[in-house]
């Protein structure tokens, strides 16, 4: 593959725009996804970003997806509005190769196609304290594949009692409300939110031009955090997430003995997260048990009538150990036992265990030169046992005027087993093969940093991530018939690869003003040479971050660009290209005083009208405002 490095350098110095630190303060901030422990980014090989909920406050979107488009490396595809079906790729790779969690809590839909998160059902609630993305295989620990991992955090409560209620309206009938109430001492703490979001939404389908309805969309998130400070070394906590979400949309299909077409669409999912877990820290020895459950249920309808559902488990049990021998080098070790049951109403009726073991060892082996290397064993149930690993290095070197430069390269592997629904879908697929086979995957990346001493940050990353046997969905339908020649998961012989380059910036140019930005460049190649679909070879964004009035005003402004994206044509197998886009948008809040603040944004400023998915439609230029409340 080629790497059109000069071209891409000179398109990034268009760009830029994050958070304004200073570099110490920014190679010390605690970084806990790239080994589940807390460590500083000054001593972590691999590529991590991290969104504080001050920012996803100050941005607004109502999706969480939305949120983490603006970051290197990641690109979203969405069909068709608020709560419709989004997939997020970071580096090339399909969501259900990324591990995304809330709290530690995988939040997958194992009863779904290929298993990955519902990424379209989650918003980007108040109750968030900030989002890790850890970019590239990190299969040893997490059980990931070649994606990455996106860690999100919630607040913990903490002094007084207090709380917030946030009121928020604007195009599409958009509608949302939410509200928290938090307290914490050293006894114990609590945080509960619930945010309760509705839209009326659009057209969601371009075809859907003879009697174009709305196509609206309605979730309700109820969230609770409970931590108990047993005595000053143990720490109990329980997580609990409720998701009810509704969405409407087009071109689906009734039940039998028709199975018509339509565009009377809705589906009703139900997902429930909870986790329990204590940690005792004793001495330089740290103790983890938890036990994690996610239960989704999902039902569709078309024409108003029931027409398929499904329900999916994933049931966790975990333990980690950690020996800290002095402040800079630790040892990891820990198992996972993890059950997954998926049942449907077609008489799918399925479960699977996968029992993991990993080792890990983080250390200075020389002044600012530090290393990380891990090993996972995985035994699946239905494919055997894998074993994968990553190896990471990190070396810092410190001037005199307060500036650091970080060299940094990791490698990892990674597998993923053909989910319950690939399998099952499969067993009655037309021109497809039951005889399905692990995903496996590996990765590696070299990057440098550079802080200065005002707070000015650069990144330049070069990634390499390739897939052995990657599966994928098909369909080939005839085009007389329309009767299916190919409907089903393909197994892809060969190499499934991502090449490309992540730039990324924060510029400070005064204390109140900075610029934040990022560019990623993806060549992405299937076995037989062709563009992996809806991968676009260009994303970046570009913004201006401005503090007035004593901080007071804040206002943020932000220009995506997307690039050279494909996507499949389902009528003949091949492919078409979707149209270049660029979206402008800007937010801002004012606090009127301690407790009243009012906020406003408005999306796709411009009014550019693009496809991310071919046939889906995307919102038009939209404005939104409200206020909060503090108490």
């Amino acid at each position: 593959m080629k790497k059109p490095l000069s071209k891409f350098i000179a398109a990034f110095t268009a760009a830029s725009c994050s958070t304004v630190v200073f570099a110490n303060s920014a190679m010390e901030e605690m970084i806990v996804s790239s080994s589940r422990i807390e460590m500083p980014l000054r001593q972590i090989g691999t590529s991590v970003s991290v969104i504080n909920g001050e920012e996803i406050q100050l941005r607004g979107y109502n999706s969480l997806a939305d949120v983490l488009r603006t970051q290197p490396g990641i690109a979203v595809s969405n069909s068709g509005g608020l709560g419709k079906n989004t997939s997020l790729r970071i580096r090339g790779e399909e969501g259900f190769r990324t591990l995304m969690m809330i709290d530690g809590v995988d939040i997958s839909d194992p009863s779904g196609p290929q298993a990955g998160p519902r990424l379209e059902n989650f918003i980007a609630s108040n109750d968030i304290e900030k989002v890790e993305v850890l970019r590239g295989s990190q299969g040893f620990i997490y059980g990931a594949d070649a994606g990455g991992v996106i860690n999100v955090f919630t607040k913990t409560g903490e002094g007084e009692l207090g709380g917030s209620v946030g009121l928020e309206a604007g195009r599409y009938g958009t509608q949302q409300i939410d509200a928290n109430v938090s307290a914490g001492n050293d006894s114990g703490d609590f945080f509960i939110a619930v945010t309760d979001l509705e839209s009326d939404g659009f057209n969601a389908r371009s075809s859907d031009n003879i009697s174009p309805d709305d196509d609206g969309a309605e979730n309700t998130t109820i969230h609770a955090k409970l931590g108990w400070n047993a005595t000053e070394d143990l720490r109990v906590q329980l997580v609990v997430r409720d998701i009810d979400a509704e969405a409407e949309f087009d071109n689906c299909f009734g039940g039998a003995p028709l199975f018509n077409s339509t565009n009377d669409c809705t589906s009703e999912t139900k997902q429930t997260t909870a986790k329990l877990s204590g940690t005792y820290d004793i001495g330089s020895f740290s103790h983890y048990l938890g036990y994690a459950e996610t239960d989704i249920t999902r039902d569709n309808f078309s024409d108003g009538a029931f027409s398929n559902g499904s329900e999916g488990e994933i049931n966790r049990a975990e333990y980690m150990a950690s020996y800290r021998l002095n402040d800079t080098t630790t040892v990891v070790a820990g198992v996972d036992l993890e059950e997954e049951i998926v049942s449907s109403n077609f008489g799918l009726d399925v479960d699977r265990e996968q029992l993991g073991v990993y080792v890990e060892f983080n250390g200075e082996i020389a002044s600012n030169w530090f290393v990380s290397a891990g090993i996972r064993n995985d035994d699946n149930d239905d494919f055997g046992s894998y074993t994968s690993g990553r190896l990471s290095s990190a070396y810092v070197m410190d001037f005199d005027d307060g500036s650091s430069i970080k060299y940094r390269a990791s490698y990892g592997t990674g597998f993923r087993a053909p989910s319950l629904f690939e399998v099952d879908y499969n067993s009655t697929g037309t021109g497809v093969t039951n005889n399905l086979s692990e995903e496996t995957s590996s990765g590696y990346d070299l990057g440098v940093e550079y802080y200065a001493a005002n707070g000015l940050r650069l990144e330049l990353v070069y990634f390499n991530q390739e897939v052995e046997d990657a599966i994928e969905y098909q369909y080939l339908g005839d085009p007389v018939t329309f009767a299916a020649i190919i409907d089903g998961y393909v197994q892809l012989e060969g190499t499934s690869e991502s090449e490309g380059i992540e730039l990324a910036l924060e510029y400070p140019i005064t204390k109140d003003v900075a610029i934040l930005g990022n560019l990623t460049h993806n060549e992405t190649e299937d076995p037989n040479g062709d563009t992996r679909i809806r991968r676009p070879e260009l994303v970046g964004n570009i913004g201006l971050k401005v503090s007035a009035l004593d901080k007071d005003l804040n206002i943020i402004v932000n220009y995506r660009v997307s690039r050279d994206a494909v996507d499949r044509d389902f009528s003949t197998g091949g492919t078409i290209n979707l149209d270049d886009y660029a979206v402008f948008d800007v937010s801002a809040n004012y606090i009127i005083n301690e407790m009243i603040t009012v906020f406003g944004r408005v999306e796709n400023a411009l009014d550019e009208d693009y496809q991310e998915v071919t046939g889906f439609n995307t919102a038009g230029s939209a404005a939104y405002a409200g206020v909060r409340f503090n108490f």
